[in-house]
This record gives structure tokens, sequence and C-alpha cells, in this order.
């Protein structure tokens, strides 16, 4: 049997836990933002000038908004999954009081 604080030290380590993987995921997001933000600068610099920086650009700019959309689906999915640990905890804590 888990006792009351063990169960309260092992939600409160799993929350923070989780919080912090989303900040870490939100600075993966802010640098793709800045990937992809650098390949527009690209594109629009280069577009009639010099080939292969225009092709550079255009990949910089793709691999920046597949990844945002990848790492915001994470993070929208990783807030959902918090909140459900949460909801969980504070129901298990209403039970036991």
């Amino acid at each position: 049997m888990v006792t009351k604080q063990e169960l309260v030290n092992g939600y409160e380590t799993e929350i923070k836990y989780q919080r912090h993987m989303l900040e870490n995921l939100g600075r993966w997001f802010s640098l793709l933002f800045i990937t992809a933000s650098i390949g527009v600068v690209l594109i629009y610099l280069f577009h009639k000038t010099f080939l292969p920086l225009l092709i550079f650009g255009i990949l910089l700019a793709l691999i920046g908004i597949l990844g945002m959309v990848v790492f915001g689906y994470g993070i929208y999915r990783g807030r959902i999954n918090l909140q459900k640990v949460i909801d969980d905890f504070n129901q298990k804590l209403t039970i036991l009081n």
C-alpha cells in the first residue's frame, strides 16, 4: 500500500517533470521558428539571383515549418496529458481525504 505522502511526492515529481518537458518542447519550437524564418528570408533575398541559397532557404523553411507542426502537436498533446495527470492527482487526493 502506498502512503499518502509517497503518492503526493510521486505525482508532484511527475507533474514537475512533464512541465519541464513541455518547456523543452517550447524551446525546440522557438528554434524551429527561427529556422523557418531564416529560410523565408533566404527565399526572399535570393529568389532571383542565387539558386543554391534559394534551394537552401526552401529546405530550411520546409524543415522549420514541418518541425513546428510536429512539436506544436507534441506541446498540445503534452498539455492535455499534464492536465489528465493533475486531474487524476486531485481525484485521488479527494478520495484519500
